[in-house]
């Protein structure tokens, strides 16, 4: 796609499923360096990629000839499938949400975002990952009912 320049910084989040297996602190290092692997071997530019042992943070640029709702389902896959080979009876039933948050990034704000997705375990001291979850759709002025987050 000669001539055509495109810069689309995101915001991605992402849960475990509902009564699925959080990841253990030890493999979380590992699983988001591998995430990291997945989101360059598309082409994107990953920029910061955080969280904790129940969801993700991913900040890039997408690809400008990806729809996000690829992408995200191509990070969401291929993850679940490498860290269940990690311990496959601990992982067995190992699964990402069905749904995730995508949000874009001004490059004015990037450095803040940035130090928000490094400082997950103290935002998480004093604030849930629901409150994080449903304040960042209020902040993006995203609707949503609260029975399907």
């Amino acid at each position: 796609m000669a001539n055509t320049f495109v810069k689309n910084d995101i915001h991605i989040i992402f849960h475990t499923k509902a009564q699925t297996t959080d990841v253990v602190d030890n493999d979380l290092a590992r699983l988001l360096q591998y995430i990291g692997g997945i989101v360059k071997g598309m082409g994107s530019t990953l920029i910061e990629v955080g969280g904790m042992p129940d969801h993700i943070h991913l900040l890039c640029s997408l690809p400008k000839t990806m729809a996000i709702a690829d992408f995200v389902r191509t990070i969401k896959t291929e993850s679940s499938r490498w860290i269940k080979t990690l311990n496959p009876h601990y992982y067995g039933a190992f699964a990402w949400q069905e749904g995730y948050a995508a949000y874009s990034v001004s490059t004015s704000v990037l450095p803040k975002v940035i130090q928000y997705i490094r400082n997950q375990q103290e935002h998480h001291k004093v604030r849930t990952f629901m409150d994080e979850y449903k304040a960042f759709l209020k902040a993006n002025g995203i609707d949503f009912d609260e029975r399907y987050l």
